[in-house]
């Protein structure tokens, strides 16, 4: 029997440690695209590489001790980490929408 003849959806499949990490992941990542200002690109991609380096220590940290997983604190750790690095540029706003971007 397949997962869909099971009613289950992809997200229900995930272990929901799984899909909290990877949720961490995703809103340390996804930020809003800068103004066009100056220095806000800048701003942006500095505050990008920072939350990737964050992201990129607990996945390797994650895959070179598996037999010591603790998903939940991985996803704690990225989320304090990307608490400790928050957007300090001016996000871009759409003259047409008027929404963040």
């Amino acid at each position: 029997m397949t997962a869909a003849e099971c009613g289950m959806s992809g997200r229900d499949m995930l272990p929901a440690d799984v899909a909290e990490l990877l949720t961490a992941v995703l809103e340390a990542l996804d930020m809003p695209l800068p103004s066009n200002e100056d220095g806000d690109d800048r701003k942006y991609y500095r505050l990008l590489e920072r939350r990737t380096s964050g992201v990129r220590v607990a996945l390797r940290s994650l895959l070179a001790y598996p037999d010591y997983l603790d998903l939940p604190g991985d996803a704690a750790y990225i989320r304090k980490y990307t608490a400790e690095h928050p957007v300090t540029y001016t996000p871009f706003v759409s003259s047409r929408t008027g929404e963040a971007g």
